[in-house]
């Protein structure tokens, strides 16, 4: 649980330095993937985010290693509270009515998973079959880089109203969705007592090169995304997919049984049913007022 909460404040104090420090950035694209990263590599503030972010990395480890996938799932969707809170402080964001509603919820879906853990008599599994998590992750990884462009192929139409940036969180998700079961798997080798077999079994594992890929592609995606749209919009929709992504599949490719008792079984299925329900229903374009246009003086030629 420490660890938990612990990932949960690094990763909303990086997603916000690194909205702040994007905001005084030029405009970065994932068509230009090297100018994005030569521009945010020059921003100490966007490195201490990064670094933040890192961190929040380790401390994920370590909760994969004492919880089962669904229940870390559950707890680590709390850090959205946090991160709306420094949102508004750091950044200046306001969230609407609905959207308040909304985290509500997610908070509410938390509660229902938390309650539906008991200390001891949840398995967590260490193992999943190779050909399994490939088959999960490789059309997953698909899917978030093909919404992702056609997001962006939507979003350069001229009258288009501006997007909230949920087509982006869900794209993103899905790509940090299959780096969180790549943790997950990575977490089984870790040991003190045969380091090398360890090395030599993970790089033999699809594990790392899953974390290669999504490292690489969810950098450049989420940075594009997160300069244009609002953080304390974007984030949680990323993390709630990536959340429910690794609870649903991440449980069923490790083998991890979910609670024989009702009512806890009735908690963990209700709490993630209603987080779906909430991202379906999140607004997808942004309502808020655009800055007007100054007219300019038109001179003779």
């Amino acid at each position: 649980m420490a660890a938990a909460l612990l990932a949960n404040v690094l990763y909303s104090t990086g997603f916000v330095l690194e909205k702040r420090a994007l905001a005084a950035l030029p405009e970065v694209t994932v068509r230009q993937p090297a100018r994005l990263l030569r521009l945010v590599l020059g921003s100490p503030l966007w490195i201490g985010g990064s670094l933040a972010l890192a961190s929040g990395f380790g401390a994920q480890l370590a909760v994969y290693r004492t919880l089962p996938i669904a229940a870390a799932q559950g707890i680590f969707v709390s850090g959205l509270v946090l991160l709306v809170l420094l949102s508004a402080r750091m950044l200046g964001e306001e969230t609407s009515g609905r959207e308040r509603y909304a985290l509500a919820a997610i908070l509410v879906a938390l509660l229902m998973v938390v309650l539906s853990l008991k200390e001891g008599s949840d398995h967590v599994s260490r193992n999943a079959p190779y050909p399994l998590i490939l088959l999960v992750c490789v059309p997953s990884l698909a899917a978030g880089v093909w919404l992702y462009r056609s997001t962006e192929r939507g979003a350069g139409h001229r009258h288009r109203r501006p997007t909230t940036g949920v087509e982006y969180g869900v794209a993103v998700g899905l790509l940090y969705g299959v780096s969180s079961l790549a943790i997950k798997g990575v977490s089984s080798y870790l040991t003190t007592s045969d380091l090398g077999g360890a090395v030599v079994g993970l790089l033999r594992s699809p594990y790392p090169y899953l974390l290669l890929f999504t490292g690489a592609f969810g950098l450049v995606m989420s940075q594009a995304a997160l300069q244009r749209c609002r953080a304390s919009l974007i984030v949680p929709v990323c993390t709630t997919v990536t959340s429910l992504f690794t609870a649903v599949l991440g449980t069923l490719a490790f083998g991890e049984a979910l609670p024989h008792d009702p009512l806890r079984l009735a908690l963990r299925i209700g709490g993630t049913l209603l987080a779906v329900t909430v991202l379906l229903t999140m607004p997808k374009h942004d309502n808020a007022p655009q800055p007007p246009v100054e007219a300019k003086e038109l001179t003779p030629p």
